[in-house]
């Protein structure tokens, strides 16, 4: 029996294991680098262990270090999470030699499911059927082809290449992103199925050879070859094609005589066939789903196994309703998900439950390792939270989770909350239609939703009234309305940097403390005419500096501002927007070279391509940039010639510093 479990690894996943154990009665023991050390998931342990370092390498990727943790903690288990070291068999080994309870598949299934090579080699062999692959690039037959990493997983070393000249340099990159992301370098090419649906299948056995099939997920809109909404029953999923993706599954576990929580991954063809892609040997991130819908909870039956102790059932319990989960990141989509680093200064996701099965009679779950005050870096996976809806039909569950996500106050970092909340209203995905070029196939699910001009001009008037009344309210001396001036003939001036350009707004209040007029003029733009359409009349019916509530073209609307120093967060029906108000007198800026290309987020520098003097073609690769687990490449704007390098392989940049310079021609 387990007593004291220690989870080696970090955050919303940590938090989801304590949840469990405490209500299972088992004590827990955290693990934190220094940047993690005033953590969500370390607060909620019982005992936690300090692992000296910042990177993933130096701490949470050391075997050596989370056995030790374990044994002065007094642990007697430890469950590996996911991520990390989850699909690793020497740690599971080190683990299990070292006298504790590993919560985990044996580190033989995990070595044998661990190179996607082997493991489609074993389950050819088994009947299940497989996407050809080849390992020499001049094998390969026809394009296009999908270079993957043989290790790993979480869409890290993975490129679609469509022509025989791209394919070395796809290999050679993906080699470096896999070996940075799981020490190991070795990758392949395998048929690429455009229109491809991306299905797996949740397994669960035990240690007496019962092995269960708990439904399947569907996981096709991805980024990055990432997924990012996950959701059960798969819309796309007959009855028949259902028991068929269920006996592959089993079969593949049977044939490695699996133990514990994994997953069985498929690619779904539109011609109905379907082939085995991996199999992952631990926990995934989207297990909530799975949860919702059977009224399990996955983690609590990992524990049973690992005690040895039977499940609780033979086959699959009833599914009921349909679960929908996003991964919340920080991250940029408009600018090729550029991460996003900073403190989250607000984090507020309405919710009935988190971390634990189905919230009843339906409900929104959310798994989140942040908090307000936490600090997002470069160096672990930007997810800030998991957010599920549950419903017993799926529309109802996909407009609860839409709904929800729009609502919510997210400041501090830049998210892809609004390109999921698109995603989740297009026809398409309403009615089920999706495939792992969803994105590709929907440009418009980038914009942000507040988009109409009307709109912004709105946020920004409402952030420049809050912005009056909180100096109105630090101010010392008569009690005046706010904004009051004796001299009344010009509006009073602000300039915000928008996400679509500065916008200059003015406003000018009235003796009363009323609105008495406003204009907003995106700078650049021709002059407005200032008709009604432009700039409705505005009636001030409430103001504070956290709240701004007014009556425009016949319509109500509240506007929740945030202000943290210079930046103005504005939440509203409407949509959401981050406002930074630009200085009257700005204090002159080093001018850079032409062509100077920055780093648009601190990083660590992986391949520099060029040398000083080379010509350059516009879109050539110049560099690589590795932060939160992936590899960015940095691009030729236009072409030039190379005339400043300023980094070499391995170079710590902070954002905003030139990495070279290209001078066009």
């Amino acid at each position: 029996m387990i007593r004291r479990l220690l989870v080696a690894n970090r955050g919303e996943i940590a938090r989801r294991v304590f949840a469990t154990c405490r209500a299972a009665g088992i004590e827990t023991v955290a693990v934190y680098s220094d940047p993690d050390a005033s953590a969500p998931h370390v607060r909620e342990a019982d005992l936690a262990v300090r692992l000296p370092g910042d990177a993933a390498s130096q701490t949470y990727l050391r075997p050596d270090l989370l056995v030790e943790a374990a044994h002065r903690a007094g642990a007697d288990a430890v469950h590996p999470g996911y991520g990390f070291l989850a699909e690793n068999a020497d740690f599971a080994a080190a683990v299990i030699d070292a006298g504790l309870i590993w919560v985990g598949p044996p580190p033989k299934a995990i070595a044998m499911m661990g190179s996607k090579l082997d493991a489609k080699a074993l389950l050819t062999e088994a009947g299940v059927p497989v996407l050809p692959s080849w390992t020499d690039p001049a094998e390969v037959p026809a394009f296009p082809v999908l270079v993957k990493a043989s290790a790993g997983g979480g869409g890290r070393g993975m490129r679609v290449v469509r022509t025989v000249e791209e394919l070395p340099a796809a290999m050679e990159s993906a080699g470096r992103e896999a070996l940075a992301a799981f020490g190991d370098g070795t990758v392949f090419c395998e048929e690429y199925v455009e229109g491809g649906r991306h299905i797996e299948v949740q397994i669960f056995a035990d240690t007496q050879g019962t092995v269960v099939a708990l439904g399947e997920r569907e996981c096709s809109i991805q980024r990055r070859h990432q997924k990012i909404v996950e959701e059960a029953p798969s819309p796309g999923v007959d009855d028949e094609l259902r028991r068929r993706l269920f006996e592959a599954a089993v079969a593949a576990a049977t044939a490695v005589g699996y133990v514990g929580a994994g997953t069985v991954e498929f690619l779904l063809a539109p011609d109905g066939r379907f082939a085995f892609l991996e199999m992952n040997t631990r926990l995934q991130v989207e297990h909530a789903v799975t949860e919702c819908v059977f009224g399990l909870d996955l983690v609590h039956l990992q524990l049973l196994v690992a005690e040895g102790q039977p499940l609780p059932f033979a086959e699959a319990p009833p599914a009921r309703g349909h679960a929908i989960e996003v991964r919340l990141y920080a991250e940029d989509p408009g600018y090729d998900w550029r991460p996003s680093t900073g403190t989250l200064h607000q984090f507020a996701v309405e919710s009935t439950a988190a971390f634990l099965p189905r919230p009843e009679p339906s409900g929104v779950r959310v798994d989140s390792g942040v908090e307000p005050g936490s600090v997002v870096t470069v160096l672990y996976d930007p997810m800030l939270a998991k957010v599920i809806a549950w419903a017993p039909a799926r529309l109802e569950a996909v407009r609860l989770l839409a709904t929800t996500l729009a609502r919510a106050r997210l400041h501090g970092v830049v998210t892809n909350r609004d390109l999921l909340v698109r995603v989740l209203r297009t026809d398409e995905f309403l009615d089920g239609i999706v495939d792992t070029a969803f994105l590709d196939r929907h440009p418009e699910v980038f914009a942000p939703l507040l988009s109409s001009v009307e709109g912004l001009r709105l946020a920004c008037l409402a952030a420049a009234l809050a912005a009056a009344a909180a100096r109105r309210a630090r101010a010392s001396g008569p009690d005046i309305p706010v904004g009051w001036r004796n001299v009344v003939s010009a509006l009073q001036q602000v300039t915000f940097e928008t996400p679509s350009g500065p916008m200059d707004l003015g406003y000018q209040f009235g003796r009363d403390g009323g609105l008495a007029g406003w204009s907003a003029q995106a700078r650049g733009a021709e002059q407005q005419t200032g008709s009604e359409a432009d700039h409705p009349e505005v009636t001030l019916v409430a103001l504070s500096p956290g709240e701004v509530v007014f009556s425009a073209s016949g319509l109500r609307h509240t506007f929740e501002v945030h202000r943290i120093g210079d930046v103005s967060y504005v939440d509203s029906s409407l949509g959401s927007v981050t406002l930074h108000e630009l200085p009257r007198l700005p204090v002159p800026t080093v001018e850079r070279p032409e062509g100077s290309l920055l780093a648009l987020m601190p990083g660590a520098v992986g391949r520099v391509a060029v040398v000083v003097g080379q010509q350059v073609e516009a879109g050539e690769l110049l560099l690589t940039l590795e932060a939160m687990k992936l590899e960015h490449p940095v691009h030729a704007p236009a072409a030039g010639v190379v005339t400043a390098v300023n980094v070499s392989p391995g170079t710590q940049v902070e954002a905003g510093a030139v990495l070279a310079v290209v001078t066009p021609t």
